[in-house]
């Protein structure tokens, strides 16, 4: 399935108008955030996981 620049438009029209123009910097980096830890917590079982191989 490809996302072609239409739908991608669409999307952030509909993200403005539920939550508005202020709102969507909290929102991005409220995102972010939990990206960072969900890439920390695989990052942590990886090396759990190394570790308990050896």
């Amino acid at each position: 399935m490809n996302i072609g620049a239409t739908e991608i438009i669409l999307i952030v029209l509909i993200v403005v108008l539920l939550f508005g123009g202020r709102k969507i910097p909290e929102l991005m980096k409220g995102i972010g955030q939990g990206m960072k830890e969900f890439r920390n917590a695989q990052k942590d079982e990886s090396e759990k996981k190394k570790s308990e191989d050896n």
